[in-house]
């Protein structure tokens, strides 16, 4: 099956059983199965780490995340209804990804902080920012970002959405 959104590359999609069904919201298509599992949310993902005390330093100091200890001393971030699970380099937990390495991820994490107040704050922590304020699409509209690295490299992107997007999704 192939689709092509107007003006784009055309996309193949290999179908089984499924049906597929797309909508479009302004700048954005999706297609969506009717497939019988649905993921409803992210609950943790995993940074793999150089150190473990120098990113909960950067990520509570820098973006106010709270600092978690659960089972066997383990740390982790969190945020909103969210964590980071951090597993230092070299000593990761069972079972963990095939290629566990530091500086490998592109995060983009939402805040209604106005991110003048955000890059006036980075400022202040001497963290450069490396891009922005940019328009990017998020994952239900428009946003505005900023871009900055973590101490492991990792790609930030630290967004506000736009107002249509916000006044829709609430």
């Amino acid at each position: 099956m192939a689709l092509r959104a107007a003006g784009s590359r055309l996309w193949h999609f290999k179908t089984n059983s499924f049906k597929i069904v797309s909508f479009q919201t302004p700048g954005l298509v999706r297609f969506k199965t009717t497939c019988p599992v649905e993921v409803s949310h992210l609950d943790h993902l995993v940074l793999t780490v150089k150190s473990v005390p120098d990113t909960i330093n950067f990520y509570s100091s820098v973006l106010g995340m709270e600092v978690i200890t659960f089972k066997g001393n383990r740390k982790a971030l969190g945020f909103g209804q969210q964590k980071f699970n951090l597993h230092q380099l070299g000593q990761e937990f069972e079972p963990k990804a095939k290629h566990p390495t530091s500086g490998s991820a592109d995060l983009c994490l939402i805040t209604k902080t106005p991110l003048a107040t955000v890059a006036a704050h980075l400022k202040v922590c001497g963290v450069k920012i490396e891009e922005g304020p940019v328009e990017r699409s998020g994952a239900v509209g428009a946003v505005t970002s900023l871009y900055f690295r973590d101490p492991d490299h990792n790609l930030i992107e630290v967004s506000n959405y736009n107002q249509a997007a916000a006044e829709g999704s609430s």
